[in-house]
């Protein structure tokens, strides 16, 4: 990590906050060996207990991409029932595609898919991008635990198992990212730069998460935090037990987010993603300081893709190269310039998630 973090400090001994924060998280999140297999069979246990008596004791979360696909992998050699949830954003690569199928087939997962309505959700990405707000992938996050919400609430399958992971993504600048909770927030960016009605977005308020905690009681099970997990060992085994196939960068299986992170995040927002991911597996034991600076010394983007993927993105959302060349040399606008409930700042949502933390189990 570098001074684009404005928010960053560093100790006497010239170590940075993210690091010694991760040391903490990692102490008290990760568990590994033998004490990790211990831990998720108990795990295991409740869930497989919580479940009798219906189709799915869990839900898993599906992209395509390495964690999500560990995860769907780890639940059946958990011996759990699991039911995979896809958000179809319509930017799905085809790889991404693939490795879904693949994996669920040798898997024996059923899968249901959310396609999203295509003219609406392309209304809000549209109205995102006009917008010139850093995070762009509120509406996908948003939608995606909305949707896993909602399944989790039709099937009685009160554990969502994620993908998300200290040990590959412990590591983000919160003044980088706003969070995609905060529907006030979607909402009132749709409502300034959308042009269509906001009708079929999944999405949740906090009265619904409230549901969700404590009526339907749902709980989010991270199982990554309990495995010696290595990504390129994970790549290994889906590529040898599932057919799965590599799609370049870190969450690359969205041609959407290949161009968010790879392009228009670095290039606008001088933000490069490859900074905390990259510094979360030299924390994580996974490469070595100097391989992550050497991958640094070479382009965000590969720049043979960028005059093409750059046309696809303005036709997909119907905007001229005069509108986005304008919008890409406009300053960063602040999250702060529109209504929102200020999860990360204070306000109700801020006051509500600590309360929510004593009930919430998380792994």
């Amino acid at each position: 990590m570098d001074t684009t973090d404005e928010a960053i400090r560093f100790d006497s001994n010239g170590r940075c906050y993210h690091c010694l924060h991760y040391e903490v998280r990692a102490e008290r999140e990760i568990h590994r060996g033998e004490s990790g297999r211990r831990y998720l069979e108990q795990v295991a246990e409740v869930v497989r207990r919580d479940g009798r008596n219906r189709p799915y004791d869990c839900i898993v979360g599906v992209s395509g991409g390495v964690d999500s696909t560990y995860v769907a992998y780890l639940t059946k050699q958990l011996g759990l029932r699991p039911l995979a949830v896809h958000f179809d954003n319509g930017w799905n690569s085809e790889t991404a595609v693939m490795n879904i199928k693949n994996a669920l087939n040798r898997l024996n997962i059923d899968l249901h898919t959310h396609v999203m309505e295509w003219e609406e959700f392309r209304d809000i990405q549209r109205a995102f991008f006009l917008s010139s707000v850093p995070n762009m992938e509120m509406p996908t996050d948003h939608a995606i635990h909305a949707v896993l919400f909602e399944m989790a609430g039709k099937t009685g399958a009160r554990y969502i198992f994620s993908g998300s992971n200290l040990q590959t993504e412990g590591i983000l600048p919160r003044s980088w990212v706003y969070d995609h909770r905060d529907f006030r927030f979607i909402r009132a960016v749709h409502r300034r730069f959308g042009e269509r009605p906001m009708r079929n977005f999944p999405h949740y308020t906090l009265p619904g998460l409230a549901k969700s905690i404590f009526i339907d009681r749902v709980r989010f099970v991270r199982p990554l935090n309990a495995t010696d997990f290595n990504k390129e060992a994970a790549k290994e085994l889906l590529q040898s037990e599932l057919g799965w196939r590599d799609y370049g960068g870190k969450h690359w299986e969205s041609i959407y987010t290949r161009f968010f992170q790879g392009y228009i995040l670095p290039k606008k927002f001088n933000m490069d993603k490859r900074r905390p991911h990259l510094s979360t597996l030299i924390a994580s034991g996974q490469i070595s300081r100097e391989k992550a600076l050497d991958e640094l010394r070479r382009p965000p983007y590969p720049t043979e893709m960028i005059e093409a993927d750059i046309e696809f993105f303005c036709k997909k959302l119907k905007i001229s190269r005069e509108t986005f060349d304008r919008v890409m040399s406009e300053p960063a606008r602040s999250y702060e310039e529109f209504p929102r409930w200020g999860f990360l700042s204070g306000g109700p949502f801020q006051f509500a998630a600590a309360g929510l933390k004593r009930f919430v189990r998380k792994i």
